[in-house]
């Protein structure tokens, strides 16, 4: 379950900045906490941050190597030198090598190209650099977006006749290339250490050509935003520049990637044409994408696109296929420690960053995914904010043959017989380096917002959003909530809360919540939108959290469709299994979940206080130990080792088969069970009073009870006599809206759940 997190927890003071900026500025107090919480703490700052331009972007010649760098590119024009471009495979590497291979044509020298594919490995090699001195003979060799961890291959092209210059932007190694060396994360008079490969290809370029390298600016923002780099300060005036002229004259081969996109933003750049240009390399073609990046035909430009359109496509389904493999490994060997860390024998090495991505946001840490290929595993790894993976292998280089990155990801080759040894030293490395706190999955909330369509227009000029500029969310709470799908079998809800029309895509999953008595939060974005000179506003939702109550009728209707299975007696008293709990969550902080299905039974359990208590089903699929509140009957429980009962149960749940069943004998769970009537005349009473309540609203019984007022009946009463009258056939739910079948006969005991209730009674 996400933690949800203020940005902002502000002193008298701060208020009063944030107030005198606001009014000067003209926003609301919402914008202006929100950038005053992003570090622009005076008025100056916040209208910088508001503005971006690229008239501000830093001179390049504050970076260390920059002016040795243009003085022998120069040299090298002059004296006609053959000059090779080395980049690399991903859309960083080849946005760096189409900027910069622009860059020196306009400079007067026509360069050769060189990317590796992927199966080559990443950065330099001799190999490599063989085929190109086999090829083209250059006398300088430049980088982008890799280099500085090839010190020796840096020395082999060195020893073959050739200058190097290396650009890059990743960590620096220990050891450094012997060469003219660019990178902002040198200690050097350039101030701001965040740019991607591209970004510093672009600083380059503007060192040759000045303002005219301007014109490259849309490649440098494509690059900076799929690199994942933080969009401030100096990546947001490239990035805002890059999308003012993709929106402005967008260049043939973007606007064959971009499609039919009706707007272009930061997320557009992200999820439309970064994927694109990844997949031809992850499908061993990188060639195609540097080809489309560097090619004026326009004909070629339309072929080129589809064929990295057929690459994603691809890249889709067999991500997918590698997920599945990988999820279900997981599975089996239990995520239960501070890092995850799978191999396979057959998994494409191109997509095991992007799984690893998506492991480590479901199960809020770090994940490694490696391939096998005899004596060597070759991985990609990848993390989450607060853990910086690249530190955690530097910590454990001594088993590891090659690795390299940044904090949120990292290439790393491991020997097959150190393999295990890595695994146990990576995860004690980042317990040892890592509080709890730091695995919490969590969400950045701004607040309850205020006036809606004021605050909506204003979020749009903190454009773009992404790593470093979040976009905001905002919360609202609320009870039962008009929630449906927005047409039938459809996963997308739509409802409306707090003067807002709310969408929620695939939230299918939290229908019975938001349409329960649960006090819940809601948390949403905000999405101004225009059509035909229209404006529109609503609220996607991206999660909903259950708060407190009880949801009476909602729980019992778990609790009876779960007393089918068999029952099993409790063996332990509540303060025994309190500190089996304690005991639990301090030899681990996964793999328990404890199941209740009264709300009033977890005051007897002191262990539980500061635990997450999610209702009816778990959010997450990350088995960190959570209090699950009358569970849905087929909850899936299965990533669970241990599943303690606080109350006894009708049944054991069956989606926690194969975990460890702890049972409290002394609380009974399913108490509402045993009042009820079976008695056939109490039973007919209700069927006869539905009548009144034909074409009611509901996909529930417990809906249905809510919706008429159970009729002057006990919930729990009416809740159990409509299911079993739904499972004998004589009343229907089916569309929502209920009806009865007269003149049928059958027998109550032809019901399972009146059979178990029953047998519950008689035990």
């Amino acid at each position: 379950m996400k933690k949800l997190v203020r940005e902002f927890e502000f002193s008298p003071q701060d208020l009063s900045v944030c107030a005198a900026c606001a009014d000067s500025l003209g926003i609301t107090q919402t914008t202006a906490r929100l950038l005053y919480a992003r570090g622009m703490d005076s008025e100056e700052k916040m209208r910088v941050f508001l503005h971006p331009s690229e008239s501000r972007l830093l001179s390049p010649f504050l970076m260390r190597g920059m002016r040795e760098a243009v003085e022998l590119i120069a040299r090298a024009r002059d004296e006609g030198w053959r000059v090779a471009l080395f980049g690399d495979y991903d859309a960083d590497g080849i946005g760096a090598l189409a900027v910069l291979s622009r860059a020196l044509r306009a400079f007067g020298i026509e360069p050769y190209l060189y990317v590796p594919e992927r199966a080559e490995g990443y950065g330099m090699s001799v190999a490599a650099l063989d085929r190109i001195f086999d090829e083209f003979l250059p006398d300088l060799i430049i980088t982008v977006d890799c280099g500085i961890s090839n010190a020796d291959e840096v020395d082999y092209a060195k020893e073959q006749g050739a200058y190097v210059i290396v650009t890059d932007h990743h960590e620096l190694p220990d050891r450094l290339p012997d060469c003219i060396t660019v990178n902002p994360k040198f200690a050097d008079d350039y101030p701001y250490d965040n740019l991607c490969g591209a970004g510093v290809a672009f600083k380059l370029a503007m060192a040759l050509l000045g303002d005219a390298a301007l014109e490259f600016s849309d490649f440098a923002a494509i690059s900076t935003v799929a690199d994942s780099v933080p969009l401030r300060d100096e990546n947001r005036d490239i990035v805002a520049a890059g999308l003012k002229r993709i929106e402005a004259h967008p260049r043939p081969a973007i606007a064959a990637l971009l499609g039919k996109a009706s707007e272009v933003t930061a997320q557009t750049l992200a999820f439309t044409i970064a994927p694109r240009v990844n997949a031809a390399g992850r499908m061993g073609d990188a060639h195609a994408a540097l080809a489309l990046f560097t090619t004026e035909n326009e004909e070629a430009i339309a072929a080129l696109a589809e064929k990295l359109n057929l690459y994603n496509a691809e890249r889709q389904r067999a991500c997918d296929e590698l997920y599945a493999q990988a999820a279900a490994k997981l599975r089996a060997e239990g995520a239960y420690g501070n890092v995850i860390v799978l191999d396979g024998d057959g998994w494409n090495a191109g997509f095991v960053g992007i799984v690893a991505a998506r492991l480590a946001e479901e199960y809020s840490r770090p994940a490694l995914l490696f391939v096998r290929r005899g004596d060597m595993l070759r991985g990609s790894a990848r993390s989450v904010d607060g853990i910086n993976i690249f530190e955690a292998l530097k910590g454990c280089s001594a088993l590891i043959e090659e690795f390299g990155g940044h904090s949120q990801a990292a290439g790393v080759n491991v020997r097959a017989d150190r393999f295990e040894a890595l695994k146990r030293a990576l995860d004690d490395w980042i317990g040892a380096h890592h509080p709890r706190e730091d695995f919490a999955a969590k969400l950045y909330v701004a607040g309850e917002g205020e006036d809606h369509a004021r605050v909506a227009r204003e979020l749009a000029l903190l454009e773009p959003f992404g790593v470093g500029n979040r976009r905001p969310l905002f919360t609202m709470r609320a009870e039962s909530l008009s929630a449906a799908p927005v047409k039938p079998q459809s996963p997308h809800l739509s409802m409306s809360a707090g003067g807002l029309d709310l969408m929620y895509f695939n939230g299918a999953k939290d229908l019975k919540l938001l349409r329960s008595g649960l006090v819940k939060t809601l948390v949403f974005e905000y999405n101004l939108s225009k059509f035909r000179g229209k404006e529109y506003l609503k609220g996607f939702v991206r999660a909903a959290f259950a708060e407190g109550g009880d949801a009476r009728e909602e729980a019992f209707e778990n609790l009876l469709r779960s007393a089918c299975g068999g029952h099993v007696r409790g063996t332990y008293r509540t303060r025994a299994l309190d500190e089996l709990i304690a005991q639990r969550r301090a030899a681990c902080a996964y793999g328990l979940c404890a199941v209740c299905y009264r709300r009033d039974t977890l005051q007897a359990f002191p262990s539980l206080a500061d635990l997450p208590v999610e209702a009816f089903r778990l959010s997450s699929v990350n088995p960190e130990n959570v209090v699950l509140y009358a569970p849905d009957p087929d909850a899936d429980l299965s990533a669970f080792r241990s599943v303690v009962y606080l109350d006894e149960p009708a049944a054991l749940l069956p989606g926690a088969d194969g975990a460890e069943a702890a049972v409290n004998g002394e609380i009974c769970g399913y108490r509402a069970l045993l009042e009820l009537s079976t008695r056939r005349e109490d039973l007919l009473e209700i069927f006869a009073a539905l009548r009144t309540a034909q074409g009611l609203f509901g996909d529930s019984c417990a809906e249905v009870a809510v919706h008429c007022g159970s009729l002057g009946f006990a919930p729990e009463q009416f809740v159990f006599a409509l299911a079993v009258f739904e499972e004998l056939g004589i009343v229907s739910l089916s569309g929502g809206a209920l009806r009865l079948f007269r003149g049928q006969k059958t027998e109550l005991r032809h019901s399972q759940l009146y059979s178990a209730v029953v047998r519950l009674q008689e035990a």
